[in-house]
This record gives structure tokens, C-alpha cells and sequence, in this order.
């Protein structure tokens, strides 16, 4: 491990492929590790922070089972927020139940409208699934999209047929592929920008102000996809994150 490392916070991105972590100040991320989270422990999650010094915890979690295990770990000697439409976030919720929406997608929404200013915003969180998260022309988080991850397409394929098999996502050579690989990779990159494409198109539609969104990209598969989605307007891997040191400040006194 490092040599030891300080600061305000512990952020930690709970998902349910990979949990995320970053030691954070009232301004910036300042260092960054991962897990598995099917592996994560206690004692696990004990040997990952080895080396970090914080004084407080932002959570977002969408996986009740390790949530509780982060509490149970973590809880009893630091103060913990647990991010939820509850807290302070920096925006509205506008949604009929507004417990169901992901943890995560609070903090995107938040990250976006806190560093970029701009409302209306769609954030597109390519993850284990790839989600869209609305946020209004008012700051208010109105809604959103789910739609299966681009692993989960990939992978599915490879586990139902007998002869296609598992490909490391890449840009692909032509959109007529001269090998079952190539092919594999066209049907999932152009086929998902167009997934996404058509989303953006009618998720822009139904924007109640009708202006134009602002769109940001985050997650695994972002800088592959946005390449070839000029809608998209930045992609930025560590949003949640940010989103996670946001709300912290708005939910801890400095000091």
C-alpha cells in the first residue's frame, strides 16, 4: 500500500459490478481505488482503505446487502450520509417515489448541475446497466431511462449461442465486419449509439422547457460510445464521485 493519505472525506460509489472509493477534500478527488463488489468484505473492505485518513463518509449504494456491510463496518467510528432524495443534493426531486430512484443517479444529477451550471441536463451513466437521468430546466431531477449495460448485451450472446464468442469491447474496424469478431463488435458499438441516440432524441422531445439539454457521459463504456455521438457534450469518468463530494458539503460542516 501507499504511505498513508488524509482528508475530509471517504466517497464510496457502491454499484453492483464494482464499489468505487476516492479520498476527496471540500474541492477535488484526490486518490481513487476499486473492488469487486461480489468480494466485498469486511475484512476486504478494511484492507482497501489501508492507508487512508478521513474524517467523514458519503455513500451511494445500490446494493442493500453490501450497504449494510459498509455501515456495519464503517459506521460506529466515522459519521457516515447515505445519499437519498432526503439529504440535501443541490436540486429538486420531482418524481412520484422518489426512494426508488438509484442512489448514484441522485449524485450524477447533483455533479451535473453543480459543476456545469446548466439546466436542462441528461446524464448518461453507462454501467451494468446504462441509465439517463433528467434533470429539468428548474434543477429538479424529473425522471429517467433504463436500459440493459452494454456488457450484459455482449454477454448474453456469448452464454446463449454455441459458436459467438466473448469480445473485449473496441471501436470497430467497418460497420460490415469481416470476422465474427468484427461483426460482434458492430452489432454492439454502432447498435448501442443507436440505442442511445434514439433515447437522447426522445428524452430531448419531452423536456418540458423544450431547450436544449446539456449532456454529460460517465461510466465504463462513456468514451467509447460518446465517439461517435457528437450529442453528447463531455464525458467525465469520475461524475458520481464528484457528485458524492458535492453533497457532502452540502450535508457536513467544514471544518
Amino acid at each position: 500500500m501507499t504511505s498513508p493519505s488524509s482528508a475530509p472525506y471517504l466517497l464510496i460509489n457502491n454499484n453492483n459490478s464494482r464499489t468505487k472509493f476516492a479520498l476527496a477534500d471540500h474541492q477535488h478527488l484526490l486518490e481513487h481505488r476499486v473492488t469487486d463488489t461480489s468480494a466485498l468484505t469486511s475484512a476486504s473492505l478494511l484492507d482497501t482503505l489501508a492507508g487512508w485518513q478521513f474524517q467523514r463518509i458519503v455513500l451511494a449504494s445500490v446494493v442493500p446487502e453490501k450497504a449494510q456491510l459498509i455501515r456495519d463496518t464503517l459506521a460506529q467510528h466515522y459519521p457516515l450520509v447515505e445519499v437519498s432524495h432526503q439529504i440535501e443534493l443541490g436540486i429538486k426531486v420531482d418524481f412520484p417515489n422518489p426512494s426508488s430512484i438509484g442512489a448514484d443517479r441522485l449524485a450524477n444529477a447533483a455533479a451535473v448541475i453543480a459543476i456545469h451550471h446548466s439546466a436542462p441536463a441528461i446524464v448518461v451513466d453507462f454501467g451494468t446497466a446504462v441509465t439517463f437521468d433528467i434533470i429539468s430546466a428548474d434543477n429538479a431531477y424529473i425522471g429517467g431511462v433504463i436500459a440493459p449495460g452494454l456488457d450484459v448485451m455482449t454477454d448474453y450472446m456469448h452464454q446463449r449461442t454455441a459458436l459467438l464468442p466473448k469480445i473485449d469491447l473496441a471501436e470497430p474496424p467497418a460497420a460490415i465486419g469481416k470476422s465474427t469478431v468484427d461483426a460482434m463488435l458492430s452489432g454492439a458499438v454502432h447498435g448501442y449509439r443507436g440505442l442511445v441516440q434514439e433515447i437522447l432524441v426522445q428524452t430531448t422531445h419531452e423536456l418540458p422547457s423544450g431547450k436544449k439539454p446539456m449532456i454529460v457521459a460517465t461510466g465504463g463504456y462513456a468514451k467509447l460510445i460518446a465517439a461517435g455521438l457528437p450529442q453528447i457534450e463531455s464525458v467525465e469518468p469520475y461524475l458520481t464521485l464528484e457528485g458524492l463530494r458535492i453533497i457532502g458539503n452540502l450535508n457536513f460542516k467544514h471544518t
